[in-house]
């Protein structure tokens, strides 16, 4: 799903480049019955998710959104050490190099450069909770884990670690973000533990 009715001729070509980038992905995921390159499919997520969420959003949050995980796969958490600070090294890492690989497709289809600056901060999220824009890139984020990803990774871990990043998605989010919870066709298995932490939240 692309949706890139009503848009420029240079938005179309970022897409297309983006889409172009994350095709490469050796990993898979079936969606729609058919296997398909992972990070291709959480691109299409992203965007439609949005599209839910606010149809209405800035060309630079719809682009953000797109390219959030561009080629992550070349950068693999094994690369870095166990733990917390190892984990955040490369989450870090991953933000820089997301936002300046957009930023080079982006000039490439003739995206001025106050554009492209603004497209790199909201995928690294900067100024997250002053920011209107990238609270609201990270509450799409948030609708995408709940909605595709949440059901997978409670399957693999104890109740508590389940709990607990359920907790920091619920917190990362907006009021708004929040209460459209309620409408995402969410899994039952995880309507249920978004039900129990939004009633003690």
């Amino acid at each position: 799903m692309v949706l890139l009715s009503d848009t420029s001729t240079r938005f179309r070509d970022a897409i297309l480049g983006f889409d172009a980038a994350n095709a490469e992905d050796p990993n898979t995921e079936v969606d729609g019955g058919v296997p398909q390159p992972k990070e291709l499919v959480y691109a299409n997520r992203m965007t439609a998710a949005l599209h839910r969420f606010a149809p209405d959003a800035p060309e630079t949050v719809r682009l953000a959104a797109r390219c959030q995980h561009i080629r992550r796969w070349t950068i693999p958490r094994g690369d870095y050490p166990e733990g917390r600070a190892g984990y955040r090294q490369w989450r870090t890492d991953l933000a820089a190099f997301h936002a300046d690989t957009a930023a080079e497709i982006l000039r490439g289809v003739g995206y001025d450069e106050r554009t492209i600056a603004r497209v790199q901060a909201l995928v690294r999220k900067d100024r997250l909770k002053a920011d209107p824009d990238v609270q609201l890139l990270e509450d799409i984020i948030c609708h995408v884990f709940l909605t595709h990803y949440l059901a997978d990774f409670a399957a693999k871990h104890d109740d508590d670690k389940v709990a607990d990043i359920l907790k920091k998605t619920w917190r990362k989010m907006s009021d708004d973000g929040r209460a459209a919870v309620t409408s995402l066709e969410l899994p039952e298995a995880v309507r249920s533990l978004v039900a129990r932490i939004a009633e003690v939240s």
